[in-house]
Parts: structure tokens; sequence; C-alpha cells
């Protein structure tokens, strides 16, 4: 089994002082003139007149006192004891005084958690120091410590680390409780950390006229050499834009249009969505007007939020209407008209 410092050597093997026999079975064990106590009769080999005696049945040992049993009754001055081997010590480690650096090693630690108590237990001292544990740095001249709350708060609650692979970009919540209070079991989890973790942009690549419900034609993602999206990022098939996770989104809807001579000099821009992947309502809406005669430019930004709470049902899509004869100016090395998406949070539930 390990041991805590220097291994010690499994007994002790010496010989008990010479002694003289008299009409007495009782003798006194002595090893260097003081008095030796056995940890049982077991742990002697004793010779008498050249016989190997049995333990506890040809002797018996009190303390440091060994009392033979003769067949004879009782021993004589003609008896000798040729001598009494003490096979050592059960090994009883106590309480260790001092423990030179580096003498416990990892291979000498078996740490053994059960239903009752813990693997490894560290304690205050009993007045105003928590439990600690430092962890140092390869030259043992920093360090980082991990300790218990204080005694103050009562707390005697339990954290399991997560059930699934670590991740990156991820940090620790506490996903499920047992209990309650300070005695409470909390299950952690790697969950997303804080910021924006969906953030994508979409633009049409040419102008398009006439109405559309919804836009459809020459949609693609931005480009541009200084754009990146953030996280999965949105999908569309056919103007209908599906979200790749569940949470609260932003979106924004630009849209630039020349007013054509032959028009009304109006149009009227939508973000629409549906939480059942069927039937859409207007999220916002905005309407453009202006004059017509030099075929004038005019652009227009909308947004809203939207609450996705089942990626397969809650979708949204970009319309314009009233368009006449107005264009819808598009591009493809700059957004003109575009679709913004960012995911502000997590999902958010309302009671009915």
């Amino acid at each position: 089994m390990p041991y805590i410092g220097k291994e010690p050597t499994t007994g002790n093997f010496v010989y008990a002082d010479d002694i003289t026999t008299s009409s007495t079975n009782t003798y006194n064990i002595l090893v260097g003139g003081v008095a030796f106590s056995p940890e049982s009769a077991n742990h002697l080999i004793v010779s008498l007149n050249g016989v190997i005696q049995k333990a506890n049945t040809s002797f018996s040992v009190s303390g440091s006192q060994i009392t033979f049993l003769p067949s004879s009754g009782t021993l004589s001055s003609s008896d000798s004891i040729d001598f009494i081997l003490i096979l050592g010590r059960v090994n009883d480690i106590g309480v260790a005084s001092s423990v030179s650096d580096s003498s416990i090693t990892k291979g000498k630690l078996n740490l053994i958690s059960d239903s009752s108590s813990a693997g490894l237990t560290v304690k205050g001292d009993g007045s105003s120091e928590n439990g600690t544990i430092a962890l140092n740095c390869s030259s043992n001249s920093h360090a980082v410590k991990i300790s218990s709350p204080s005694h103050a708060s009562g707390q005697s609650y339990e954290m399991i680390l997560p059930t699934t692979n670590i991740t990156a970009g991820k940090f620790l919540k506490v996903a499920s409780v047992s209990g309650s209070g300070a005695t409470g079991i909390g299950q952690l989890s790697f969950a997303d950390a804080g910021g924006i973790t969906e953030a994508d942009a979409f633009r049409i690549s040419a102008d398009q006229n006439g109405d559309s419900s919804p836009i459809t034609g020459n949609i693609e993602r931005v480009d541009d050499a200084t754009f990146a999206k953030i996280g999965t990022g949105m999908s569309q098939s056919s103007g209908i834009f599906t979200f790749p996770s569940t949470g609260l989104y932003y979106i924004g809807f630009t849209f630039q249009i020349q007013l054509d001579a032959n028009s009304d000099g109006s149009m009227i821009g939508q973000i629409m969505g549906t939480a059942n992947n069927s039937s859409y309502d207007a999220l916002s809406e905005c309407a453009l007007s202006g004059d017509t005669s030099n075929n004038q430019n005019q652009t227009a930004s909308i947004f809203a939020y939207f609450n996705c709470t089942d990626t397969s049902t809650h979708k949204v899509r970009f319309d314009v209407s009233s368009m006449n004869s107005n264009n819808m100016k598009g591009a493809t090395n700059e957004t003109k008209t575009g679709f913004t998406f960012i995911r502000l949070g997590n999902s958010v539930w309302w009671l009915n």
C-alpha cells in the first residue's frame, strides 16, 4: 500500500536481552535494558533449551513480560532461554512530525471517494482561513488558488463537471440542480460565451423591377474582403431565410429605389416573419415616396426583433410592393439593398 512520507521497513528484527532463568515462568523482555512490549506472542521467535517454542501454547505475552508454559509446570535455573527474536511492530504511521520535501509523490497517493466521504478533503485552519488548493507554475514561484466559500455563507453544495466534450469558446453554466439551497448539487455544462454568437449579411447583386413577395433574385452573402460572418450563419432558399439556432435576433432590411418617371413615386418594403413555416406577418414596414422627374434615388432602412424558438418553423423573408416601374438597386461589390441578421441572446419565452 502507499505511504505518506518514507516507506517504513517491515519488522524490527532485534534480539531481546539475555534472560537468566530461575524458579519462575514470567520474565521481563528488555531491549538494550529498556522494557519492550511486542505486538503479540506471534511477533516472537523463542528458543528454550534448544527447542523453538510455539506462541500462545508454550508461552504467552502480556505487555513487556513473557510467561513460559512448560509441561513440567515451572522453569528452573537449569533451563536455558537461548534467545528471543523480536520480529517487529505492526506499522503505525501516526502523525508525522516532519516529511522531507518531495517525499510524497503522485505514485504514493491512492485517493478513493465513497458514498460517505470525498477522496480528498482540504481543511481550513479552524479560524479565518478557508480550505484552499494551490496550483503552482512550473518553477513553483507563482500559484493560482481555488478556495471554499467562507464559513459564514454556510454553503455545502456540490458541482459536477460537464458530461460532454470540452468545446472552445464556451463557458461553464449550471445546467440543472438536484436538491436545493446550500446543499444543492449542480450539473455543469458548456454554454455559449457572452457576446455575439451569430452575425450574417446578404444583399442582392443586381437591379430588380416589380413587386416581390418575397425577394428571391440574385441574393448573395456579402463577400467583401472586410466581411466575415460569425457562427454558422443564415441559410436561404427562394428568399426564405432559416436561422442557424434559436435566439432573439436583430433583423435589418436596407433597400435603395431608383424612382422611374412613369411611376407614382412610391413603394413599400417589409420584413415578414412566420412562426408556423406557413403564414407570414409584417414585422416592420416602410413606405418611400419622392420626385420622379429626374429618376431620383431613395434609400430606407427598417429593422425588427425576431424571437426564434424553433428553427424549423420560425423564418423570415423580405417583401417589396407598389413598385410600379421603380427600380430596386443591387450590386455585387457593395450593398445597396441588403439584409442583416444578428443574434442578440437566448430565446425569450412568454406565457400565454
